[in-house]
């Protein structure tokens, strides 16, 4: 069994500048609460019911609170066939990194 691929934020970055699709796979509440400007909103749940969705010729950086649910996401595309890696640490990690944040309230926040 091969485990996900882990990266950075740098690294997460540099891909995602590249062309990778940043996919956050945490519940709606967190979302809302504050997420990556360019991110797509999957939660993990619904990840099964999209996978027809995502794209085959792009990675997907997988990234959800601290890296544990958008490691299932990553495993879960990887077996299908599609390639994805996780972000380390998650939105904890992107925060603390000083990366931007955008949120549907006045404060973006991570929760």
């Amino acid at each position: 069994m091969v485990e996900p691929r882990n990266v950075n934020v740098a690294e997460a970055r540099e891909l995602i500048t590249g062309g990778a699709l940043l996919l956050d796979v945490r519940e709606d509440n967190e979302w809302e609460a504050g997420h990556a400007p360019d991110a797509v909103h999957v939660a993990l749940s619904e990840v099964p019911d999209h996978v027809t969705t995502f794209p085959v010729d792009r990675l997907v950086v997988c990234v959800c609170r601290s890296g544990a649910r958008s490691g299932r996401a990553t495993k879960f595309l990887t077996d299908h066939g599609i390639g994805a890696v996780n972000l380390e640490g998650g939105m904890l990690a992107w925060a603390s990194d000083s990366q931007p944040l955008v949120s549907d309230t006045d404060q973006p926040s991570v929760i």
